[in-house]
């Protein structure tokens, strides 16, 4: 298995958070998203995935860009320490508080979301804050509500699944950007439970090797 990513990039720490509760061996290839004007642009790395972007995973003759995709594609190939409740019910709502974090917010919040706002838009820094937090809030408080029908010790009961792989980063971002979550309690209390899991703290993204 060979996994391309960047280490501060939501979807390549979230495959790496799935990697590593699944207890499976991979090479890390990073793919620095500024230096070098993005060695995601490289002409090597554009034949390997067209969209420029990571994270882009290998596994013998499989190649899968998508974070959720490749998690979906380890869970069946990889059935141990499942990400998914066995009920189509559970499973279906594990899915949705996992999108609600992948699909809403995380893309109006990443590199080249900001870096457009910035450059093209020429926005200043204090419009870039507060685009982020007025995202954040919006998704966090949506998600607070949630966990409160949802939660046990983890996003959805006492198992760790999808929806928490996908919390991660999202919390991570937002505490790098000063943002305050004191209103959000359960999604806090749930991320400070994970955090206590050595699979989830050899995920960070400062104890990757392209760390800066």
């Amino acid at each position: 298995m060979k996994l391309y990513g960047y280490w501060r990039s939501s979807a390549s720490y979230r495959v790496r958070t799935a990697l590593n509760l699944k207890g499976l061996s991979y090479e890390y290839e990073p793919v620095h998203l500024v230096k070098d004007g993005g060695q995601q642009h490289s002409e090597a790395y554009r034949k390997l995935n067209p969209a420029r972007l990571v994270p882009t995973f290998i596994d013998g003759d499989v190649k899968l860009n998508q974070s959720l995709a490749i998690i979906e594609y380890l869970e069946e190939c990889y059935p141990q320490n499942p990400l998914l409740p066995s009920a189509p019910a559970d499973k279906a709502r594990v899915r949705a508080l996992a999108y609600d974090l992948a699909c809403e917010l995380q893309p109006v919040t990443n590199l080249r979301v900001l870096q457009y706002l910035t450059g093209e838009l020429n926005c200043s820094d204090k419009q870039r804050s507060e685009w982020i937090a007025n995202w954040v809030e919006k998704s966090f408080t949506a998600f607070e509500q949630r966990l409160t029908e949802y939660a046990g010790d983890y996003c959805y009961g006492n198992s760790v699944t999808l929806a928490d792989i996908c919390l991660i980063p999202q919390v991570y971002n937002a505490q790098r950007f000063n943002l305050d979550l004191s209103s959000y309690p359960t999604l806090m209390a749930v991320h400070e439970r994970l955090q206590a899991l050595d699979a989830v703290q050899q995920a960070r993204p400062e104890n990757q090797a392209d760390a800066q």
